[in-house]
């Protein structure tokens, strides 16, 4: 007799997922068209680089090009194709680029959140499951870490600061307006498809890779907790599902992978992986308002969820490396 394979919860659903194409959304996305869903893919640039692109995701999925910052952009990608649940991955994600332009990242990632929110108000009758990507950056430089859900969300810095405000917004618009949402606050997401080089991870890849010494923006000692894509992925979905369930609607919920890591350890663990120990990082020290140790306790998910991280560090980053190789011969 042959096993019986529960379909999956996503068979059927109609989903948006802002920032499609980004690390996350597009390995999202791509699990979701696996398990039967319809997707909705929001974006604001073509970046035919992405993996959204290469993996060939854009072709099996419905595109909306928009603006977060325009209602009328959410609103038409909620109502044109009767969305019934929404994952909100869409923003501006390098705190660098924050620092420049902290109204770009304002205009973005808090006016888009709640213009979002206020689509899914108005519209409740089709959707029925949202989940809000806010980051470990909105508790700010709370002292001591772990960090648990208990403590404010304190972030001051413009990147740290627009995370907050999009946190607090989405648990004001369940408290408020019961709407079906809840919160996730992950570690620092590494994984193939990050082509923002001037992170630590995809940037000293690319250096290695190329035969380069790696650059360090930091002295080399901020620690944090480093998540491979694939458990964000399982993370946010798990999320999304149980978002209407009163023990998780308007609840922020911590995603970690609970061992915090040094650049320096992170840099070092890479040089080994692709056997270029010889080229020594390069130690700029100019990064700006660097959080200097941030990590989570991730014991709520576990407990209410069911989540725990699967992806060591070590496996993580030979995946992680595995997917630059190949990108580069690409």
């Amino acid at each position: 007799m042959e096993d019986l394979v529960s379909p999956s919860p996503w068979s059927g659903r109609r989903v948006l997922v802002t920032g499609a194409s980004g690390i996350v959304g597009s390995w999202l996305t791509l699990r979701l068209v696996g398990e039967g869903a319809s997707v909705v893919a929001f974006v604001l640039d073509a970046d035919h680089r992405s993996e959204f692109f290469f993996s060939g995701t854009v072709d099996r999925v419905t595109t909306v090009n928009g603006r977060l910052e325009q209602y009328e952009d959410l609103e038409r990608a909620v109502v044109v194709h009767e969305v019934d649940s929404v994952v909100h991955l869409g923003a501006q994600a390098l705190v660098g680029a924050a620092l420049r332009s902290p109204l770009l990242t304002m205009e973005a990632n808090v006016r888009g959140t709640y213009n979002l929110l206020e689509v899914c108000r108005l519209h409740a009758d089709l959707v029925h499951r949202i989940v809000i990507a806010s980051s470990d950056k909105a508790y700010g430089d709370l002292q001591p870490p772990p960090y648990s859900e208990e403590m404010p969300a304190a972030g001051r810095h413009p990147y740290d600061l627009s995370k907050a405000c999009a946190d607090l917004i989405a648990q004001g618009y369940a408290s408020t307006y019961d709407v079906p949402v809840a919160i996730a606050r992950c570690g620092n997401i590494y994984g193939g498809g990050d082509l923002h080089w001037s992170r630590v991870i995809p940037g000293t890849i690319r250096s290695l890779l190329h035969g380069e010494r790696p650059l360090v923006r930091s002295d080399g000692s901020p620690t944090r907790d480093y998540l491979h894509v694939d458990d964000v992925v399982d993370a946010y979905l798990l999320l999304c599902d149980k978002s209407g369930h009163p023990e998780v609607r308007g609840r922020p919920f911590n995603f970690g992978a609970g061992q915090p890591y040094s650049v320096s350890e992170i840099v070092s663990l890479l040089r080994h992986l692709i056997g270029r120990e010889d080229l020594e990082p390069e130690i700029l020290d100019t990064a700006r308002s660097e959080i200097q140790s941030q990590y989570l306790d991730a014991t709520k998910a576990a407990l209410v969820l069911g989540w725990r991280p699967s992806i060591d560090i070590q496996s993580g980053l030979a995946r992680t490396v595995a997917w630059y190789r190949a990108y580069f011969a690409r």
